[in-house]
């Protein structure tokens, strides 16, 4: 199975001379980034929701084979806590059903303060159309028991495998996807600092592992500072090449 690597994000004016040339601009910053990586996970869906409309102009914009990760909005993952998600569940529905093939996976990153509730996340994961692949990104400690790593494998469902500050570092693959955050190697601070080649060719013996056991690898680089994300992505690429 293949292993598509990008960043969190891709419109940075800091990237300028990393990514993008001095002057272009943002509107032109989609075009460069999809002739560089073949995948990107979308961040600013979690501050606000995109129209239907916006999902499918990315669609157009997107070139063939191109694929577009989603993160779920705070409204339903932090401001609800997963509770009564039926009509976020609407509104996803709608946006990625405009993707088309152009959709990868739909990254839900649980509140840190959200203890370990294996109902809710139950009841929220049966609800979800069986069209939507989805990671789940669960950051407080409570919920790494096998029984929740269970409950993903029963619904399909990816856990979000972290590397960051802070953040329990679990190898676990509870789907046919692996969904990969790489938040940055500083021990204190996240989304910090640059990923040493010794770092990104440990992890890409990991992805190589569950590319070997059948899965579909998705690995996005967080730690946008300086271009590090652009610059550790590439890496990452070439020593999977």
């Amino acid at each position: 199975m293949g292993a598509r690597i990008g960043t969190s994000g891709w419109s940075y004016d800091h990237w300028t001379d990393v990514l993008y040339p001095p002057g272009l601009p943002a509107h032109e910053r989609l075009a460069r980034y999809t002739d560089r990586f073949d995948s990107v996970e979308l961040n600013a869906s979690f501050y606000r929701w995109p129209r239907d409309s916006t999902f499918a102009s990315w669609r157009r914009r997107m070139p063939p084979g191109f694929a577009l990760s989603v993160k779920a909005p705070r409204g339903l993952t932090h401001a609800k806590r997963l509770y009564a998600p039926e009509a976020w569940i609407d509104r996803i529905a709608g946006g990625w059903h405009q993707l088309g093939d152009r959709r990868a996976v739909l990254l839900v990153q649980l509140d840190p303060r959200h203890e370990r509730d294996d109902a809710r996340l139950d009841y929220f994961l049966s609800l979800l159309p069986p069209w939507i692949r989805v990671a789940v990104e669960l950051r407080h400690e409570s919920w790494h028991d096998d029984a929740v790593f269970h409950l993903l494998e029963r619904h399909g469902a990816a856990y979000c495998v972290m590397s960051g500050a802070h953040l329990p570092c679990v190898l676990r693959a509870t789907a046919d996807v692996v969904y990969l955050r790489l938040h940055g190697p500083d021990h204190e601070y996240l989304y910090g600092g640059s990923y040493s080649d010794q770092d990104l060719s440990w992890w890409a013996d990991r992805i190589r592992d569950w590319q070997h056991s059948g899965r579909e690898v998705f690995a996005y680089f967080n730690n946008d500072g300086g271009g590090n994300a652009v610059r550790n992505a590439d890496t990452l690429r070439r020593f999977l090449a």
